[in-house]
This record gives C-alpha cells, sequence and structure tokens, in this order.
C-alpha cells in the first residue's frame, strides 16, 4: 500500500486537468495513488482519464458522482482514501517534481500520530510562494495558529493523516455547493498540531471559474453553508474575541441572504452577534448589490 493518495475533486476541467496528471507521471517518487473525484463533469473527463488509466504510468483511482460541489467532493475522497496519509491537489494546479519524495521522506523521519500532518507551502506558476513563508524556527503549530498567532499569509498545502480527515465530514445542504473546507482543519486544530515544512508542494493557478475568484457569488448562492461556517468558527475555544466578531458579522449576513429569521437563537454567541447587526446588515447589501444580475 502506497504512503500517500493525492485528490483531486474535478467540475468540468477536462481542459486544465492534464497538468496535474503530467506532473504526476514526472515524480521522482511514484509511491503514491491519485484519486479524482468527477463531480458531476458532462465534459470529457471520463474519456481523458481512462486514456490515462490505459498508459499505467502512475495508479489512478476514478470515481464519479453527482455534482455536490467542492466539499461534497472532498467528503467523498476521505470515504474512498485507505492511504495514510493524504493530500488535495486541485484540477487546475500541479506539483513540482520532486513534491511526492519531500513529503514521504519529511513525514518518514518526523511524522508521528502527535500530529495531524505537515503543512508546505503552495507558490504561483512563477515559482513565488503565495503570502508568506511559515516560521523557521517553529517545528509545529496548528493550522489556526499559523495565520493567527505567526501571522503568515496566503494559501498553504496541507497534508493530512487519513484517519482523522474521516472526521468531521462537511454538512450538505439543499441547493448548495459550498462549505467553507477549513470547518474540517479547525476540527483537528482542537486536538492536533501540524508538522511545518517550508518547501513549495504546490503550484497554483488561480483560473477565473474557479471557486476562489467568485467568492461573493458563492455567499449569494450558500448561505446556509456558510452560517453553518460561521457558527462553528464562533465556537473555536482559542480563537480571539475579534475573529469571532468578524464571524458573527459574515453569520449575520448570510442568515439574512438565507431569510433565517432564528439565527439569534442559533448563533453560539449571542451578544456578539447582536453587536455585529449593523455590520452583518451592510455586509448583506454589499452582496446583494455586487451580485445582483447573477
Amino acid at each position: 500500500m502506497p504512503l500517500l493518495t493525492i485528490f483531486t475533486p474535478t467540475y468540468n476541467r477536462a481542459y486544465c486537468l492534464h497538468k496535474c496528471y503530467e506532473s504526476l507521471v514526472r515524480q521522482t517518487n511514484k509511491d503514491f495513488i491519485w484519486l479524482i473525484i468527477d463531480d458531476g463533469s458532462t465534459d470529457n473527463t471520463k474519456e481523458l482519464v481512462e486514456k490515462w488509466i490505459s498508459e499505467n504510468k502512475i495508479t489512478i483511482r476514478y470515481h464519479y458522482q453527482n455534482n455536490q460541489g467542492m466539499h461534497g467532493a472532498h467528503n467523498t475522497a476521505y470515504e474512498l482514501i485507505d492511504t495514510e496519509l493524504n493530500v488535495c491537489i486541485d484540477s487546475d494546479d500541479y506539483m513540482p517534481d520532486d513534491a511526492v519524495e519531500k513529503i514521504i521522506s519529511f513525514w518518514k523521519k518526523y511524522g508521528s500520530d502527535k500530529f495531524s500532518g505537515i503543512i508546505g507551502l503552495d507558490a504561483y506558476t512563477n515559482g513565488q510562494i503565495i503570502g508568506s513563508k511559515l516560521p523557521v524556527n517553529v517545528k509545529s503549530s496548528t493550522l489556526f495558529d499559523i495565520y493567527h498567532k505567526y501571522g503568515v499569509t496566503g494559501d498553504k498545502k496541507l497534508v493530512y493523516r487519513t484517519e482523522l480527515t474521516k472526521r468531521y465530514p462537511y454538512p450538505l445542504f439543499e441547493g448548495e455547493k459550498y462549505v467553507g473546507l477549513a470547518y474540517k482543519y479547525y476540527m483537528l486544530d482542537k486536538e492536533y498540531e501540524m508538522l511545518l515544512m517550508n518547501e513549495i508542494l504546490c503550484y497554483v493557478e488561480y483560473l477565473p471559474d474557479g471557486s476562489s475568484m467568485n467568492m461573493l457569488k458563492q455567499y449569494r448562492k450558500n448561505p446556509k453553508g456558510f452560517a453553518f461556517y460561521r457558527k462553528e468558527l464562533m465556537k473555536l475555544p482559542f480563537a480571539s474575541t475579534f475573529f469571532k466578531f468578524r464571524q458573527a458579522v459574515h453569520y449575520v449576513s448570510s442568515s439574512f441572504i438565507s431569510k433565517n429569521n432564528k439565527f439569534l437563537s442559533e448563533t453560539p454567541e449571542k451578544l456578539l452577534t447582536l453587536l455585529a447587526l449593523p455590520l452583518g446588515l451592510l455586509l448583506y447589501l454589499f452582496i446583494m448589490l455586487k451580485t445582483k444580475n447573477t
């Protein structure tokens, strides 16, 4: 059994998925499985993947499901993965040629059941690191503290122990396709730290049809998912009052969008939510104005 599963959720990305495949074929260590979660694609993704499977250059598992959104694809991936470690490489991203080798050698040297996984670096396709590097004098940290204690910025690549990622499945809301993926990560932060590895593990290209480039539309289309996410973040025992207040502002906004008139009784932070009402209302109006034609 390989040590690592690289999983890729994809939806109508046949036009760019080849970059990910080609980077995996080039890996200096092929002790991995590539799991593709086809989240209801209507393009030629299936035929393309079948061709790659027939080439037999790397081990590929393909799973098709009706469209559930990114978090639903993650749920399915975590159900199917049976290797010790896993990492998500999105359909518009790809890995440096030695990324798998670095992950495996680093985990074999430092990894244990004391840690939930590894935090590595993302970079733009020109090699520039996204945001800032990880603190060089810190061996391990929670993901939350990386951003809120050490002041790290930018997306990072997360490698997790699979037995842990099977916990805290993302809820599915009818008619919606988005729940913040960090929900699971912050839940695991309550129990574990992650090892820090200042190495580029993924090259990222933010495409116009990617979820990160359409966040205001996501807010409007998926208010129940966002309200759930904000409520859970307000419960974090290690979060500051200011952090929880920001979540309350977004929770109010999402509650207005979903027309949930019970949001004050459902919030885990009633006082903060009351204080957040004016800003939450303004955010709601801003989102509705900016997305009125969508």
